[in-house]
């Protein structure tokens, strides 16, 4: 993408230029996914508790974001259908028991959360996965629903297991529900992304039968096997899916975050080298197939083992999706609740502090990992403190951009025009003009500003160099944190939906106290 860049600056530029990507063992990589899971069943993360007026909801989340911006995170995985409940007004089903302590109760007219947490996570230059719990319509036995829950309104469409009532993925008319469903959130709002974590069928229980015979007697389809036919109902709801989501809108990614292990070695030869439990055994979770089809843009596996966990050792599980990848990106998934549990996991390594670090190292060297999300952001304001400090001083100390998805858009906007920029009593200020449209139509989603002292190199693939990150079309900034009497050269960049970046506009130079002076 930057194969003009030297021949568009070396006419205007008299600092040298060095676009040689450095080492990830010297700098954190300019691009790599740095997510965190916000969950909001039973106020796991957001809100503190049900009931809390909007503005406490609000602050709490702009608080969260804070925290998690300056841990250098640059994606957030908002849950936002716990149980067959919404998180956003644009919805079908009826309002989280866990937003305002009753299922069906609205919050204040005009205050929609999830259209609130988008606003503030791309201000942020980070991105906003929708959370999706696709089956999950009850938490408990006696859980207490709103008149027009799907339980009461159709309840032949689920079946009991565990106490908890689940949608029947084996009757046709669910999956084209859950579809319609996510699909109401893809058309209404500006998610950068659907997400689905690992409840599918449902963790097996002792003593537990799964009650769908009747289902699989009518809709069996030529399966003899209940198992395979299960499995198959799982794939036909995630490929439904992949073409709908991408149908109207090719830019929103669709990731799933299975348990780790796909299969074990004992039950297939393409399976890992681990003996725990199975996605596509126990959970009829054909991962990998997803995968391969090409069914889903990311897989965020459950890697919530530590490396000498011995049934399944984390870089096993972390090496084995390296290879299992097939071209599409995988971010593994980190269990941040675990540090400091190594007494009660009766797993001693999560007690010392370098396990998550470590892991962190471990697929930055594979080079074949794109990135990591953390489980849950709670953690990092409890037992995972360390590790937010760990990541804002070393790990994520520079900003990053998410991964590009060539397969769904490799078309590099056209740069920014006309960048200026003015020094006043209160920083530089700088300002562009959007950039012109590119072949697929798109000009700006988003901007990269990059700051240089003067006579440092023009290197736009070091990280350290970027100076803001933003998922808005605001084209302009104030950059406050500047000394006066210092020269600083700056380069802008546009991004489009898919964060395919553009060449840069400027440089321009300018002398703080020059301006700042004459205020």
């Amino acid at each position: 993408m930057f194969k003009t860049i030297i021949y568009a600056l070396l006419s205007i530029l008299i600092t040298p230029i060095s676009l040689i990507a450095q080492s990830p063992s010297k700098i954190a990589p300019k691009r790599e996914f740095r997510g965190v899971w916000v969950a909001t069943v039973a106020n796991i993360d957001w809100p503190s508790k049900p009931g809390l007026s909007i503005d406490q909801q609000k602050q709490e989340l702009i608080g969260l974001l804070e925290q998690h911006k300056a841990n250098g995170m640059n994606a957030i995985i908002l849950q936002v259908r716990p149980a067959a409940d919404a998180f956003y007004a644009k919805s079908r089903e009826p309002w989280s028991q866990w937003l305002m302590g009753r299922q069906g109760l609205a919050p204040a007219t005009g205050y929609d959360p999830l259209a609130f947490a988008i606003k503030e996570a791309h201000s942020r230059g980070m991105e906003l996965h929708a959370w999706f719990n696709p089956y999950r319509a009850t938490m408990s036995a006696n859980a207490v629903v709103s008149p027009d829950h799907m339980t009461r309104k159709r309840p032949d469409l689920f079946f009991v297991y565990g106490g908890k009532k689940q949608f029947d993925p084996g009757i046709p008319e669910v999956r084209e529900y859950i579809v319609q469903v996510i699909l109401d959130v893809v058309k209404g709002y500006d998610v950068d992304g659907i997400h689905f974590d690992d409840y599918f069928y449902p963790y097996k229980i002792a003593g537990q039968t799964i009650n769908d015979a009747a289902t699989f007697n009518k809709y069996g389809n030529g399966f003899a096997n209940i198992s395979d036919w299960r499995r198959n109902n799982v794939d036909m709801l995630i490929k439904q899916l992949d073409d709908s989501i991408h149908h109207y809108k090719k830019y929103v990614k669709f990731g799933v975050s299975p348990f780790g292990i796909w299969k074990n070695q004992s039950e297939d030869s393409q399976g890992s080298a681990t003996n725990g439990l199975s996605n596509y055994s126990e959970l009829y979770a054909d991962s990998r197939k997803w995968v391969q089809e090409g069914w889903v843009d990311y897989i965020n596996p459950q890697i919530y083992f530590s490396f000498t966990r011995r049934a399944a050792p984390f870089g096993v599980i972390s090496d084995w999706w390296t290879n299992n990848a097939f071209g599409r990106h995988v971010y593994v998934g980190h269990g941040a609740y675990l540090i400091h549990n190594g007494t009660s996991r009766k797993e001693a390594a999560w007690a010392f502090p370098d396990q998550i670090p470590n892991q962190i190292r471990h697929i930055r060297e594979s080079n074949r990992i794109q990135g990591s999300v953390f489980f849950s952001s709670k953690s990092f304001s409890t037992i995972a403190r360390a590790l937010g400090d760990s990541l804002k001083n070393n790990y994520y100390k520079y900003p990053a951009l998410p991964p590009q998805m060539p397969w769904l858009d490799e078309i590099v906007p056209n740069q920014p025009l006309n960048l200026t920029a003015e020094a006043h009593a209160d920083g530089v200020h700088l300002k562009w003009e959007r950039p012109l449209k590119a072949s697929d139509g798109e000009t700006a989603s988003g901007y990269v500003i990059y700051r240089f002292n003067e006579g440092e190199k023009i290197d736009i693939l070091n990280a350290k160099n970027i100076l803001r990150i933003s998922f808005e079309d605001f084209p302009s900034f104030i950059d406050t944190a500047v000394e006066k009497g210092k020269r600083y050269n700056y380069l802008v960049t546009a991004l489009d939906r898919l964060k395919n970046e553009s060449e840069p506009s400027g440089p321009v130079g300018i002398q703080t106290k020059e301006l700042a002076s004459a205020e």
